[in-house]
């Protein structure tokens, strides 16, 4: 998704158009549609266990009386008994769901290793003016269609998108709240509506602070309703400086449990792959997909198992007839977890990384550091998934709110971006838990 695929000029204008009108435009309700659309608490779909019929690629559908398009992804080898992640992602003004395909579903679909079905909607008058909710409409039609032929988690649904696909998946954060698990909003206005919107849904914004055709403002406004709907502690998040070619991302604090807030700022214009360190946007350099992966990938599946617990009471054990032994056995020590790190992305000045922490104990872990050491001329510029001391030389690094408790052999991750050469890792690697 390069600069000079989404006629900027052309954007900025209708964009600007968009925002006038949306009072007479956007206003269009939902009624019985929006009930509908709400599966309940099943936590997988009818299409588990069935062969499917549809395939990978462009797809036709009937919606609110039109016949409507959309691009499909069917993760390889994929597996009918297995839930899988549905993510949608909505194209640009004047984009296509071709272009959202071809780039990747914004740089999540390389990053998914084969866990997630991906949908591409493709907008009429290549837009999202979600008139009469005719666009919420065809969210509900396309996720019914998939979702009664395909195995979806229906605890792991998300939705994204650049600019006005960044319209149209707030739109759907405000009127399908109980559907959408997150929702990632790139450089986003309100420009497709917001039916309801009084209701908690994980957030994720991402906003250049030169913003020339939706400014920064626009984002925060949406980011905002979502502050106050998932009860996190309002603050003015830090943002960088102009010519600073970094970003920054604050995780709010004092969030609902499972409804986090995100903001990302980046020193840069209207556009989805921002890269520190250079004010030429590249898709596969820039740290956005890395970032809104990690932020979806944290809310865990919720599908119970799939075969009852035994009703028959296991059998009793009579007491030994021989005397215990005399040694008493060694008891356990403190929780334990080790540290691994991968490089995820590298650049002439910069690098982007990533820590995976795994719980190696018998027992729950609650709560994990991990301290690291950078190579001389290398300092974090930003972190997510954690809390960071230092930024230089030894750094330590927390767990966030919501990542510090791991079932045996379970795992999570942070990331972070640094600044300096990539090519030597980070050395000195080790995790404690209290």
């Amino acid at each position: 998704m390069s600069r000079r695929r989404y006629g900027l000029p052309a954007l900025a204008a209708a964009a600007m158009l968009l925002v006038a009108a949306a009072g007479a435009t956007l206003s269009g309700g939902l009624g019985e549609a929006a009930e509908a659309a709400t599966p309940g608490t099943l936590a997988a779909t009818a299409g588990c266990g069935k062969a499917p019929t549809l395939t990978s690629g462009n797809r036709t559908i009937q919606s609110g009386g039109q016949s409507r398009s959309y691009i499909l992804r069917i993760p390889d080898g994929y597996d009918r008994n297995r839930p899988y992640r549905l993510v949608f992602g909505f194209h640009w003004l004047n984009g296509s769901a071709n272009n959202v395909a071809s780039a990747g579903y914004y740089g999540l679909q390389p990053l998914s290793n084969n866990s997630t079905i991906f949908v591409a909607p493709q907008g009429l008058n290549a837009g999202w003016a979600n008139t009469n909710g005719r666009d919420l409409t065809l969210f509900d039609d396309i996720s019914r269609q998939v979702e009664n032929d395909l195995c979806v988690d229906t605890t792991q649904r998300f939705a994204l998108g650049w600019s006005y696909g960044g319209a149209m998946s707030y739109a759907v954060a405000c009127a399908r709240p109980t559907v959408i698990r997150a929702v990632a909003v790139l450089s986003g206005a309100q420009l497709s509506g917001c039916n309801g919107g009084t209701q908690p849904v994980p957030y994720f914004g991402i906003h250049g602070i030169y913003d020339s055709v939706l400014n920064i403002s626009q984002g925060r406004q949406l980011r905002d309703t979502f502050v106050r709907n998932n009860g996190c502690t309002a603050q003015n998040p830090p943002e960088p400086g102009r010519g600073s070619l970094t970003h920054i991302t604050t995780v709010y604090s004092g969030c609902r449990a499972g409804y986090p807030v995100q903001w990302a700022a980046f020193d840069g214009d209207h556009t989805p792959s921002p890269v520190d360190g250079s004010s030429s946007p590249n898709d596969s350099r820039t740290w956005t997909s890395g970032e809104i992966w990690r932020f979806f990938s944290q809310f865990q599946s919720t599908t119970p198992p799939t075969s009852a617990p035994p009703t028959t009471p296991p059998p009793t054990t009579a007491p030994p007839t021989t005397p215990p032994p005399t040694t008493p056995p060694p008891t356990s020590g403190p929780a334990a977890c080790t540290a691994t790190y991968r490089t995820v992305n590298s650049w002439n000045d910069g690098f982007q990384g990533e820590v995976t922490v795994t719980n190696t104990s018998a027992g729950a872990l609650n709560g994990w550091t991990v301290r690291l050491t950078l190579a001389s001329g290398q300092a974090i510029s930003s972190l997510w998934n954690g809390t960071v001391t230092g930024g230089t030389g030894t750094v330590v690094v927390g767990n966030a709110p919501y990542n510090g408790t791991l079932s045996p052999s379970g795992t999570t991750t942070f990331g972070f971006t640094a600044t300096g050469n990539g090519a030597t890792p980070p050395g000195a690697l080790t995790c404690t838990s209290p």
